[in-house]
């Protein structure tokens, strides 16, 4: 299969040269990260992300996160940055942490159902880090899942779903931690967790050093 990688055993960086250019062109790719499958594309092409919405029949009014690969290309679509995100940033990144920040203009309105602020994590994953940084542009990545389903952490369970709908796959085998992100959003100064993942909020606090609110919990 020509629009196939196989790093289930041997991974080749120079490789993902090719899905990393599909992607910066606009294309889409389904590739592995420590939590689970991603789908991707050039999260700063509105019609890109319009494409894929529909291919994971994702309601509109659900935002996308970005991946990004280092602290340059946050600083390209997030501003107003305070000193405890910068802190969670330090800590937590790269990780399977999706922080919410203030978005800047250059980040189409789609991508976060219209709202102002924009998630973003840094992947601890070599292959989706390295393919961040060779597509030069952050990836809009949404997990490699039709809307309502189960996230993928193989894909072989992920392909059947996408395989004539997406220009591209990265097969690394099993997903090293199988669960998505933590997401955090600081309001008023105070991290609260939109949603549970990987990282806990015993986790948070012991860096912060502060009482970390869960929003799950409390509704």
């Amino acid at each position: 299969m020509d629009n196939y990688l196989d790093f289930k055993n041997i991974v080749e960086y120079e490789k993902l040269k090719e899905p990393a250019k599909i992607i910066r062109s606009g294309g889409i790719v389904v590739f592995p990260t420590e939590t689970v499958y991603g789908i991707g594309t050039n999260g700063l092409d509105e019609n890109a992300v319009k494409r894929l919405y529909d291919i994971k029949n994702r309601p509109l009014t659900k935002p996308i996160s970005l991946l990004v690969s280092d602290m340059t290309m946050i600083n390209e679509v997030a501003q107003d940055i305070s000193e405890l995100e910068y802190r969670l940033m330090e800590s937590f990144f790269p990780g399977p942490l999706t922080l919410i920040l203030q978005k800047k203009n250059i980040v189409p309105d789609i991508l976060t159902a219209n709202q102002d602020t924009v998630g973003i994590r840094m992947p601890s994953c070599e292959i989706t880090r390295k393919l961040v940084q060779f597509a030069n542009v952050p990836i809009a990545a949404p997990s490699a899942n039709i809307s309502n389903k189960p996230s993928g952490t193989n894909l072989n369970d992920i392909m059947p779903d996408f395989k004539n709908k997406v220009d591209y796959f990265i097969d690394a085998g099993e997903s090293k931690l199988g669960i998505a992100s933590t997401i955090v959003k600081v309001i008023n100064d105070i991290p609260h967790i939109l949603r549970q993942g990987s990282i806990t909020k015993e986790q948070i606090e012991k860096v912060i050093g502060k009482e970390v609110i869960d929003i799950k919990k409390q509704s």
